[in-house]
């Protein structure tokens, strides 16, 4: 019962603590703002996720408190709320009116938010039953904690203009340590995501029964982040160049992809629906595959055209227009074929057993032997439900 208070205590903190930043970042003049880079919109849609991270940690923690990584969701939401309020505060002070500790807010916001890679990654070891694979993962884990620590150190002692605040001086810089602004976190992260990820797949490779039903829904999840990652430069490349609404529109996207990590994870630890993972996993291959598929058509054919149509006609939007209607009469041949593929490599069992099926009702049509039906019936039903024993009964006629 204590755990589960504290659980939802600190939830509650997180909502709070969040909430005001959020409240006090609305406050200033979108001008102050706007020269950095900002966008209000996203910085609100981004602390969603940590309070979707915090839920499902209070979810988890409550009814599992022996499980630590319920306390990571809740310790990741707690930070970055944390530094959702000392961002909004202390851009509130700089821009609308000065408030007391400004300095300090602004140096907790420079470092803060720097060890969620680190728990995210803790949690991809531990998932899902809150135990290392084995005593050799150990240094594994002390690598997470370490990187953090680290990382944590580097930006709260650097000396000179704090990174986001550079009208103000980190307070507690340390000219020794100057050489530290030269320094990239970026191996750290990507030595915790390579452990991370390999820790997930070896576990995977052992895993069978409703432990490798879990592993599917996290690696689902964990599959749709990854996997949006190249999308943004692609499209920027493809539209030839920065486009300042596509990047808007790529971060909506991958806050809501991102919040996808802690539900799945909430769904496996819980084991509710757990099964249902196959047809997530397959209506995302389909639909993953189809929209790839269209995308790329309609750029190829909007240059092809734009190629073909321009000397001719000038500045048109014949192109597009005429792109546009080849991918709507492209999109169900495509569904189909994309989906006839995925069955056929991923789901092969339940591909035979749809063309077994095809080829009886086909036969069926044709077949007037009432001996020879029984034996295509008996045949049909033991390769796709494969049973141990076929009866099969016919009423008879008066």
């Amino acid at each position: 019962m204590k755990a589960g208070r504290l659980a939802w205590v600190m939830l509650a903190a997180c909502v709070g603590m969040g909430t005001a930043g959020v409240v006090l970042l609305s406050q200033v003049p979108a001008e102050t703002l706007e020269p950095e880079g900002y966008s209000f919109l996203l910085s609100v849609a981004f602390f969603s996720v940590s309070l979707v991270f915090g839920l499902v940690g209070a979810v988890v923690s409550s009814r599992m408190p022996t499980n630590p990584i319920g306390w990571l969701f809740l310790g990741l939401a707690l930070i970055e709320s944390a530094y959702e309020f000392a961002y909004g505060y202390t851009h509130y002070s700089l821009g609308v009116a000065e408030l007391p500790g400004t300095i300090w807010t602004a140096w907790f916001a420079a470092w803060s938010s720097t060890a969620s890679p680190a728990l995210i990654g803790l949690a991809f070891l531990l998932f899902p039953n809150g135990r290392l694979l084995s005593r050799r993962w150990r240094p594994v884990g002390w690598l997470c904690v370490l990187a953090a620590l680290t990382v944590m150190l580097m930006a709260a002692l650097t000396p000179g203009a704090i990174y986001e605040f550079p009208s103000l001086l980190n307070p507690l810089g340390v000219e020794r340590a100057a050489f530290l602004r030269d320094v990239s976190p970026a191996p750290l992260f990507v030595a915790i995501l390579i452990c991370a990820v390999s820790a997930v797949v070896v576990r995977f490779r052992r895993s069978h029964g409703v432990e490798r039903q879990q592993l599917k829904w996290f690696a689902w999840a964990a599959g749709l982040v990854v996997g949006f990652l190249p999308v943004g430069p692609l499209w920027e490349a493809a539209a030839g160049g920065s486009n300042e609404g596509v990047e808007y529109a790529a971060g909506f996207v991958f806050a809501v992809i991102l919040c996808g990590l802690p539900v799945s994870a909430g769904i496996a630890i819980l084991r509710y629906r757990l099964y249902d993972i196959d047809v997530v996993i397959k209506r995302t291959l389909v639909y993953g595959a189809l929209t790839a598929v269209l995308l790329a058509t309609y750029l190829g054919s909007v240059l092809v055209f734009r190629l073909a149509l321009d000397p001719l006609m000038g500045d048109s939007d014949l192109a597009v227009a005429a792109s546009t209607l080849g991918v709507a009469a492209l999109f169900r041949p495509l569904r189909g074929r994309i989906q006839a593929v995925v069955d056929r490599r991923f789901y092969r069992r339940r591909y035979d057993a749809a063309r077994t099926l095809d080829g009886f009702a086909g036969r069926l049509r044709e077949e007037l032997d009432l001996e020879a039906l029984v034996v295509d019936l008996r045949r049909a039903v033991h390769e796709t439900m494969q049973p141990s024993h076929v009866s099969l009964w016919l009423r008879g006629t008066v």
